[in-house]
């Protein structure tokens, strides 16, 4: 069994027991948090659409840990005008260990 939610305009598949790598949440380590947005519900038997969400049904899971991804270089170059800029960015992510599926 598989679900796919949405998370501040973002779409994440998920299924029981898996890590799921979100942008950053304020919340601490080992809280629970829960997610109402689910837009499909897929079974061995059948698969549920929402239209746009699914109602009644439920995501539980708790915070895993907090961490900044690998650094990503942006280099800015205009040719013959001697401009050249470096940057880099390390955006920082929450893991999620989904506990429960929850349809009532």
């Amino acid at each position: 069994m598989y679900v796919i939610f949405l998370d501040r305009n973002k779409q994440y598949k998920a299924k029981c027991g898996q890590i799921i790598r979100l942008d950053k949440l304020n919340i601490k380590i080992g809280e629970k948090i829960l997610f109402k947005k689910i837009i499909l519900l897929s079974d061995q038997e059948k698969v549920l659409i929402g239209k746009p969400v699914l109602k009644n049904i439920y995501i539980e899971g708790s915070i895993y840990k907090h961490g900044r991804d690998k650094k990503i270089k942006i280099i800015k170059f205009k040719r013959r005008k001697h401009y050249k800029k470096n940057q880099g960015h390390r955006q920082y992510y929450t893991d999620i260990k989904i506990k429960k599926i929850i349809y009532l």
